[in-house]
C-alpha cells in the first residue's frame, strides 16, 4: 500500500490525488475482506489505519490541486489585458484575407518591413497561444480531478466511519480477551478520589499490589528505544517540558490528531488503567515492563479495560469528535498539521519519575 510520505513526494498534484484515491479503494476492499478474517479485530484495525492514511493523503492531494488551480487563475488575472490583446490580434489575423495582410500604406518598403516584423512576432504569438492553451487544458484537468476527488473523499469518510463502527462492535463482542489481573475496584476508586494530579495518580498506580506482577514476559522496554511508532496518526505539537502558549510545561509530549482518529498500542503491554481521569478525558495507562508506565490521555472512545494484555498495534480507542473535512481551500491548513483539532498527551514514567518519551519513537516531526 502506498504510504502518505510517498504520495506527498509526488510533484504532480493530480497524480498525488489520484494515487490517494487508489489507496482509499484498497482500504474499501480490505474492509470487505476484514469481515471474513480469522482475527476480525486485527483486520479492522488495519483497515481503519488504511482509511485514515488514505483520507489524509487525498486531502493533501486535493489541497495541492487547489493551490495549482489558484496559481493558474492568478496568472490569468495578472495577464488578462495582455491575453485579451493577444486573442484580439489572433482573431483579426484569422479573419483578414491573406493578400491584405501583405499590403502596407507606405508601399513595398513598408510591406517588406511589416512582413519582417510579422515574421518575428508570429512565433512569439504562437508560443504565447500554445502556453495559454496548455494552461487552460491543465486547469480543466485539475477541475475534473478535484470533482472526482471530492466524491472519493465523501465515500472514504463513509467507509472510515463504517470501519470504526465495525471495529467497535468487534472489540465489544470479544470474549477471549487475555487478562493479566483484575483491578480492585475499591482501591482504584480510592486512588481516583484522592489523586489531584496525573502525577499523583500514576505514582499511586505504580504502588498498587496488582502492578507488581502485571508486566512480565514482554522483554526489556529499553530495547525498544527508537523503534516505536506513534500511537496515532499525528504531528508533534509540543515536546517534553516544552511550554505551551500559557507558559505551562508538561513532562510529556502533546500530539495533534484528527477527530475520531484511531489510537493503538505502540508496544506489547498490560493495561493498568482505562477510564476518565481528572480533566484529561479518557486515559489509558500501559505497563510494558515493571520499570515503566506510559500514559495516553485525551481519548474519546475506549476499547480496552484494566488488566487486559495487548500487543503492539492493538486498537485502544478513538480520539474525540467527528471528523468532517468540508470543502477544500488552497488556503486551508489541511495536510500541514494545523487542521488537527484534538490532542493526545503522552507521558512516560520510569519508576515514579517522568522521562522524555520522544527517544522511544521513530517519528521526528509527525505523520
Amino acid at each position: 500500500m502506498i504510504s502518505p510520505a510517498d504520495l506527498f513526494a509526488q510533484s504532480d498534484p493530480g497524480i498525488t490525488a489520484q494515487r490517494a484515491a487508489l489507496q482509499l479503494d484498497a482500504a474499501s476492499t480490505s474492509l470487505v475482506q476484514a469481515e471474513n478474517a480469522s482475527d476480525r479485530v486485527s483486520a479492522l484495525t488495519q483497515t481503519v489505519n488504511a482509511y485514515e492514511e488514505g483520507l489524509i493523503a487525498l486531502r493533501q492531494g486535493m489541497r495541492q490541486v487547489a493551490i495549482r488551480e489558484t496559481a493558474l487563475r492568478q496568472i490569468f488575472d495578472t495577464r488578462s489585458a495582455e491575453i485579451s490583446r493577444l486573442l484580439a490580434a489572433l482573431q483579426t489575423m484569422e479573419r483578414s484575407p491573406a493578400p491584405l495582410l501583405m499590403l502596407h500604406p507606405s508601399g513595398p518598403g513598408g510591406t517588406a518591413r511589416s512582413s519582417m516584423m510579422l515574421a518575428e512576432v508570429t512565433p512569439a504569438l504562437q508560443a504565447e497561444a500554445e502556453a495559454l492553451r496548455a494552461q487552460l487544458e491543465e486547469l480543466a484537468q485539475l477541475q475534473s480531478i478535484q470533482a472526482g476527488a471530492a466524491e472519493e473523499l465523501r465515500e472514504g469518510l463513509a467507509g472510515a466511519q463504517t470501519a470504526r463502527a465495525r471495529l467497535s462492535e468487534a472489540r465489544a463482542d470479544r470474549t477471549d480477551l487475555p487478562l493479566r489481573f483484575s483491578a480492585d475496584p475499591v482501591m482504584m476508586q480510592v486512588l481516583l478520589n484522592s489523586s489531584e494530579t496525573l502525577r499523583a495518580f500514576a505514582e499511586g498506580l505504580y504502588q498498587l499490589p496488582e502492578g507488581r506482577n502485571s508486566a512480565r514476559g514482554y522483554g526489556n522496554f529499553d530495547d525498544l528505544l527508537g523503534a516505536l511508532s506513534l500511537p496515532v496518526n499525528a504531528t508533534i505539537l509540543r515536546r517534553f517540558d516544552e511550554p505551551d502558549a500559557a507558559g505551562i510545561e508538561r513532562p510529556g509530549m502533546v500530539l495533534a490528531t484528527l477527530s475520531d482518529a484511531l489510537v493503538t498500542s505502540p508496544f506489547a503491554a498490560t493495561i493498568r488503567y482505562a477510564g476518565p481521569l481528572l480533566d484529561y478525558g479518557n486515559v489509558i495507562i500501559l505497563e510494558p515492563d515493571n520499570q515503566y508506565l506510559m500514559v495516553l490521555a485525551g481519548l474519546g472512545t475506549l476499547y480496552s479495560e484494566a488488566g487486559e494484555i495487548v500487543q503492539a498495534g492493538t486498537a485502544l480507542g478513538l480520539m474525540p469528535g467527528t471528523h468532517d473535512f468540508g470543502a477544500v481551500s488552497p488556503f486551508s491548513t489541511d495536510g500541514t498539521g494545523a487542521g488537527r483539532s484534538e490532542t493526545l498527551y503522552i507521558e512516560l514514567r520510569q519508576g515514579e519519575n517522568p522521562t522524555d518519551p520522544s527517544p522511544w519513537f521513530n517519528a521526528t516531526g509527525g505523520n
